[in-house]
Parts: C-alpha cells; sequence; structure tokens
C-alpha cells in the first residue's frame, strides 16, 4: 500500500492527511520517533500539571504515552477528522482525560493563554514544504496561533529535520519576538528504505524550545542556543546570530551524514572526509578528523581500526596536512581506517591518555562496520606524545588579517618558528629554525584561570629585544623551495662559473619572515637585494619575530609588488641580474595560491623582463592545483621568456621556474650540475653553517627544459 504522496506540496494538504489515516487504520506512525526517542528533552521542559497542546497529533502514540506517565492535562488536535475519531475512540475508556479536536493549527478556538506548552512533532515540516506565498502565510499563521494560546513564560516544543528552510523561518520569527531559541539534537532515525538495507540514510531529528517572553525593548532578539545530544544536553552552547546558530543546526547533520557514509562502507571514492569537533563551552574548533580508509586491506582483528594524534603545530606538514599524505600515513600504518586527528592552537592538552579520553566516546561512532565489541582501539602518535606548540604573539594587518607567530618542536627535536595567517591556517607563511627554544626567562609570563577545568595556564608574550643573542638560525633554510630557488642562481652564467662572491643584484618580491634575502644576503658576500613587501606588519613581523635586519645592501620597500614594478620598468631607472617571486595569494579561492594571477599576466611580465640584465634570470615560485590554470601560466610564460626551465619539488604542490632571456643552454648539462657544486663548495668556504642537506647539484639534476 503506498502512502506517499506524488509531491512534497501534498504534505500540506488536509485531503492527503486524511486519504492517508483511512488507509493507514490503527497502526502508529512514528516517522519522527516514538516517546523514548524524545522523553529527555520533553521531560526537562514539561511540567506533569501543565496544561499541554499537541497540535497535528495524527496517530502517534506520543501524547498516549506521555499521559500514562502522568502528564494527564493534554490535548489534541488534528485537521483529519477520520484520525481524530479514530484517537477519540482509542482513547475513550483508557485515558477519559485526555481530549481531541478536529482543528486547524492556523485557526485555532482556543482562549488566549490556555495553555502551559504547544507540542508539535512534524506538523511544522509537512505545511513548510517550500517558501511560495502561500506557505508562509499559513506557517505565520499557526505561529500566530501559537503565541496566541501560550502563556506568558509557556514554551513551543517543535521536532522537526530542521531543513534550513524551515530552521530559519522559525528561529527567526521566534526571536525577533524577544523568545529565546535553543535547539537539542535529539538523535538520529533511519529515511524510509533505510532499516539496514543500505537503501535509506540517515536524518538528525531537532527540538526547537521557543519560550513566551514580552517583547524586547529596541526590538533586540532573543537568547540562542544549541545543545547537543547525550551528555551534551546540559551544556548548551550561546550563539550570537541565528546564521550561527543555523550553522550549528547543520554541522550536526553534515556529521550525521558522514556516519551514515561510513557505516555504509568506505571513505574511499577518491573523496575526503573530514570534520571538526569544538570545544563544548567556547564553540572554537578543538579537533578536526579526517578518515583515512584502505579498502584493500584485509587486516587481522587488532589492525581494523585507529586513531593518530597529530602533534600540535605539525598539522601543516606535507603527510598530515594533504589528501595524499595521510593516505601515504594511513597505508604505511596498515590499519583498515585510520582516524587522523589535529589539535588546535589556542586549545588546552593536558597529555595523550586526555585526549583518549576525550575523544573515545565520538570516535567509536566512526568505526567501521564490522568492529568486534569490547576491541581494544589503539591511538597512535609520533614519539607517544601530543607535541609542542607555544604562541609566541598575535597580531593582524590590514592586508593580511589575523596572524600567530608560534614555536613547534619539529619530528628532529629542533624548534621551529611559524607565521600563520588565520585565514589559512592549512599554511605556513613563513618558517624559521630556532637555535634554541625561547626559554621563560626571554619571556613575560601571565597567569590565568581557565574557568572551564579550574586549571592555571600561561599566557606568554614574548619581548625579543630582551632575549640574550641570537635565536634565529638564519643560515638555515626551512622551506625547499627556496633551496631550490638558491641552486637557481647557476643559471647566471659566469665565466669560471658562478661563485658567492659576485656582484649581483636582486629583486626579491615578497619578504615573508625575511629567511629567503637574508640567505641570500649573509652567503652572498657582495649581493644586493631589494626586497618588496606589501604589507608594513609583515615587516614588523620579520623584524621582530625572524631577525630580519637591513642595510646597505638590503633594503625593504614597502609597496604593491604589482604597481613598483611597472612603475621602475616605465621609469627605465632599474635592471637586476634576477628577479624572484615568492609572493602568496590572498584569494584562497583560487586555483592557484602563489603568485596572485595578475603577476603572471603577460603584459605584466614584460615589465619584469625590462627589468633583467641580458644574462638575467627570473626565479618563480609557482604553486596551482588548477592543472588547467597551470598550463595556461606556463604558456603565457613561454611567450615572453624563450628559455624556461622546470623543477618540481618532491611532496609539495610548489614548482619552481628558472626563465632566462639568453636561450645558449639547450639542455641541462654536464657543465650545469658541475657548476651547482662548484657554488655549494664555495658557499661551504663562506665560514657560515652549512647545512648538508643542501645538494645543490643533486636538486639541478631534476631540472627539465618546458
Amino acid at each position: 500500500m503506498n502512502l506517499l504522496p506524488k509531491c512534497s506540496k501534498e504534505f500540506s494538504s488536509a485531503e492527503y492527511w486524511e486519504t492517508f489515516f483511512k488507509k493507514r487504520g490503527g497502526s502508529a506512525f512514528e516517522w519522527y520517533g516514538t516517546y523514548v526517542d524524545h522523553c529527555a528533552v520533553l521531560h526537562k521542559y514539561i511540567k506533569r500539571n501543565d496544561k499541554v497542546l499537541v497540535v497535528g497529533c495524527g496517530n502517534s502514540e506520543l501524547s498516549e504515552q506521555m499521559y500514562d506517565v502522568g502528564y494527564q492535562g493534554i490535548t489534541n488536535i488534528d485537521i483529519s477528522p477520520a484520525v481524530i475519531s479514530h484517537m477519540k475512540e482509542r482513547n475513550g475508556v483508557r485515558r477519559p482525560a485526555m481530549a481531541f479536536a478536529k482543528m486547524d493549527v492556523g485557526q485555532m478556538e482556543f482562549a488566549d493563554g490556555q495553555f502551559q506548552v504547544v507540542l508539535d512533532k512534524g506538523t511544522l515540516d509537512a505545511i513548510m514544504t517550500d517558501e511560495s506565498e502561500g506557505t508562509l502565510r499559513k506557517v505565520e499563521e499557526m505561529f500566530g496561533e501559537i503565541g496566541r494560546v501560550l502563556r506568558l513564560g509557556g514554551r513551543f516544543l517543535c521536532v522537526s529535520l530542521a531543513q534550513e528552510h524551515i530552521a530559519r523561518k522559525a528561529v527567526r520569527y521566534f526571536s525577533q519576538q524577544g523568545w529565546p531559541v535553543r535547539v537539542h539534537a535529539v538523535g538520529e532515525r533511519a529515511e524510509a528504505g533505510g532499516g539496514g538495507g543500505g537503501g535509506g540514510g540517515q536524518f538528525v531529528m531537532f527540538t526547537l524550545v521557543f519560550t513566551k517572553f514580552k517583547k524586547l525593548p529596541g526590538g533586540r532578539q532573543g537568547i540562542l542556543e544549541m545543545c547537543g545530544d547525550g551528555e551534551d544536553q546540559e551544556k548548551p552552547l550561546r550563539l550570537e546570530s541565528v546564521e550561527q546558530l543555523l550553522e550549528a543546526v547543520k554541522e550536526r547533520q553534515r556529521y550525521a551524514l558522514l556516519r551514515n557514509h561510513l557505516t555504509k562502507g568506505s571513505s574511499g571514492g577518491g573523496q575526503s572526509l573530514s570534520l571538526t569537533l569544538c570545544d563544548r563551552q567556547s564553540g572554537k574548533p578543538r579537533y578536526s578528523i579526517s578518515v583515512v580508509d584502505q579498502p584493500s586491506i584485509k587486516p587481522a582483528r587488532a589492525n581494523n581500526f585507529a586513531i593518530f594524534i597529530v602533534p600540535q603545530g605539525r598539522e601543516t606538514e606535507w603527510i598530515f596536512g594533504t589528501d595524499e599524505g595521510r593516505k601515504q600515513l594511513g597505508k604505511s600504518a596498515e590499519f583498515k581506517r585510520l582516524l587522523v586527528v589535529s589539535l588546535h592552537r589556542d586549545q588546552l592538552y593536558q597529555s595523550m591518555e586526555a585526549i583518549q579520553s576525550e575523544l573515545s566516546g565520538k570516535v567509536m561512532e566512526l568505526a567501521p562496520s564490522g568492529l568486534p565489541p569490547g576491541q581494544q582501539v589503539p591511538f597512535l602518535s609520533v614519539g607517544g606524545d601530543i607535541g609542542v606548540r607555544e604562541v609566541q604573539h598575535r597580531g593582524a594587518s590590514d592586508a593580511s588579517g589575523e596572524y600567530v607567530i608560534e614555536d613547534v618542536k619539529g619530528e628532529d627535536g629542533n624548534y621551529y618558528r611559524h607565521l600563520v595567517f588565520l585565514s589559512n591556517v592549512n599554511v605556513v607563511q613563513s618558517e624559521s629554525k630556532l637555535l634554541r627554544p625561547a626559554s621563560k626567562s626571554d619571556s613575560t609570563q601571565k597567569k590565568k584561570k581557565d574557568k572551564r577545568k579550574g586549571r592555571l595556564c600561561s599566557e606568554v608574550e614574548k619581548t625579543p629585544s630582551s632575549m640574550p643573542g641570537q635565536v634565529i638560525d638564519k643560515s638555515y633554510l626551512c622551506c625547499d623551495h627556496h633551496r631550490v630557488m638558491i641552486a637557481g642562481l647557476v643559471f647566471l652564467r659566469r665565466k669560471g662559473g658562478f661563485h658567492a662572491d659576485a656582484g649581483i643584484s636582486l629583486l626579491v618580491v615578497g619578504l615573508g619572515g625575511g629567511s629567503l634575502p637574508l640567505f641570500i644576503h649573509d652567503y652572498f658576500s657582495q649581493s644586493t637585494v631589494d626586497t618588496v613587501e606589501i604589507d608594513p606588519e609583515v615587516v614588523e613581523v620579520a623584524t621582530r619575530w625572524f631577525e630580519f635586519t637591513q642595510d646597505d645592501r638590503m633594503r625593504v620597500i614597502v609597496a604593491d609588488g604589482l604597481r613598483y614594478i611597472r612603475t621602475l620598468a616605465d621609469s627605465g631607472s632599474g635592471s637586476y641580474d634576477v628577479v624572484m617571486f615568492d609572493v602568496d595569494s590572498k584569494d584562497t579561492t583560487l586555483g592557484m595560491s602563489c603568485p596572485p594571477p595578475a603577476f603572471l599576466e603577460q603584459a605584466f611580465l614584460q615589465k619584469v623582463r625590462s627589468l633583467l640584465a641580458p644574462q638575467g634570470l627570473f626565479v618563480l615560485n609557482l604553486v596551482c592545483r588548477d592543472r588547467a590554470l597551470r598550463e595556461k601560466a606556463v604558456e603565457v610564460i613561454k611567450k615572453v621568456f624563450p628559455r624556461v626551465y622546470l623543477q618540481k619539488i618532491e611532496g609539495e604542490v610548489n614548482e619552481i621556474l628558472y626563465c632566462q632571456l639568453s636561450t645558449e643552454l639547450k639542455h641541462v648539462s654536464k657543465d650545469l650540475l658541475e657548476a651547482g657544486q662548484m657554488l655549494e663548495d664555495d658557499l661551504k668556504k663562506t665560514g657560515k653553517h652549512w647545512d648538508q642537506t643542501y645538494r645543490l647539484a643533486e636538486m639541478l639534476e631534476k631540472v627539465t627544459i618546458v
């Protein structure tokens, strides 16, 4: 017997429901769950002596079960005469005090303020099938009538799937009346067609609780709160806006979809599945979880499922911060499903054991199907600890937004300083190795009490000027692409090879922490470096936190790189042996994150070319995930520069392009490799520390002609 409507619009039709209940007969219809599913929330807001109005009661057993546990002041209404007649007959003897009436929720016949509670289980969802003018009018009539029949301080409890258009309408309407709004995530139910057969999905039920208040002065909105399920019911999260509340609802719905997907099988198919768990009190992100499945693995019982905790500060590393890297991690770990968990800054983590205790319940919801009951799930990490992250400074700039300076402990046991812009937390903008970790004697510590846990935590503000001695290892290039850019200087072919004492002039666009221009300045003793940086705050950060300095061979021009190069080229007053672009795009929606697309327009590249000496070199750090966009960019570059060489960097998206005006070098010859070795040997003789990983000749072996 098919009871489903031909279209969703029929759900709001009285004729559909009359036919539905006649066909359905005495069998109760509990699409939105039973009393057992909802009793925890209902008992929280309904007193046993309250007068309760159930709107759109249908033939659900909810009000009957409430009556049986002591809620006997219940009145039920429905638009269907058939169902009201049936419910009167079914309850007349067993529940004599429970009333039933055929009535439209938009035109009720009750007195003002007659009820303490109005309860709706699915009626609003049935009425608001769309946002047409007629539907919205019905919804407004329903809300108006509910507000009229409720006493001041009374509550409207609405059980709903909280589809976005429904939740937005209800929350906005009542919050604008000054009513406090609290949303409970009640639980998950299988869709029709589900039931374990694989044909259905999961949906989340919500109970929206609206408490009738007098309208607030100045049209202020009512309080907005979100509660979770289980133990989170007692810890509502206060939110500032309707949009924030709706986003919290959508996050819970997305989590249900994720769980459903994982329960059915694998996270594979090339799709990356991830979610963020937020702190219960602040609502700020606390854990990011990525699901890595290896469907081909047929593991023993012990290798079914594991959780990997990424040490603090290392979440941006390739193996932890990219889909490809996490897949490699999962393959190496040899677990059928691996959850890779990243820890967020601004959150306190006591120990691996504390994290395990906090996450155990939630991560088990993401376990693969068929996990044996009671199986112990291992928590893994690098070195068995949660790492070290210490925020040194916070700031904001007009150009780049908020940023943090933080020191983290690397896999090698050394400490590194990071500059991270919070608009793109997955990217370390600049990184420098520390000669030693900044100690407590270098800092001013302010103790503050963490109100959530009642424990003391440190808020550290370092004062660089008070730090004795050098902290930054200026001789160490942390970024592989910077090393490759340095190796490319051998393309400046000079008689007798290119040496560290060669007099060269460079223009670098993009300062960051200043490690690239500083390295050139320190190792190439006769070089002069002009660095263009658009953001004066970045110059301050580089100077204060990365020990960047200027002198007669090193200067910073605070300017827009595009405008500066155009002006310099048009004036004909500038010439450089090398121009380097190491500048990122602030628009994260583009497929190219370095450089901004405007830097690769043909007319602008012609300006760059005009600044180069006859044997000059243009070095470009290119980061582009969009294949078509990358191919277009390379074609434009080739139109401007007769010879273009490409160096890919293993494990990174970065590619370095070396662009020349000269076409003398037809291929990457033995002479070029020898020149790279000569330059490396020369740099070792400068008296400065030379890291043995800087193998310039080996880097050049991988260069290809585009």
